[in-house]
């Protein structure tokens, strides 16, 4: 399925919070926007944490293959080579 919020999502909210925390000078009553800002930006902190610690090393891929070489044009015995190869890469 995927992550529950994107790592661009979260850096977006986070910046939001940053706004509405150090730049907005809005006074209101019953309502706190430096209050929201600050909630956003560790509610969004956390997302991106989980989201790179749990959701991340998911979406590593991993490519096997196997061949078999023969170095001459009549193989004697002994001389054909076995080669593994694995490559990983990480897919984010």
């Amino acid at each position: 399925m995927g992550d529950p919020i994107g790592i661009g999502v979260g850096i977006f909210l986070i910046a939001v919070g940053a706004i509405l925390t150090f730049a907005v000078h809005v006074t209101t009553s019953g309502f706190n926007v430096h209050t929201v800002g600050v909630i956003l930006m560790i509610a969004d902190a956390l997302g991106l944490v989980v989201t790179m610690t749990i959701f991340a090393p998911r979406c590593r891929a991993t490519t096997e293959q196997e061949r078999t070489v023969s170095l001459a044009p009549v193989a004697p015995v002994g001389t054909i080579m076995q080669e593994r190869v694995v490559e990983q890469r990480d897919a984010y």
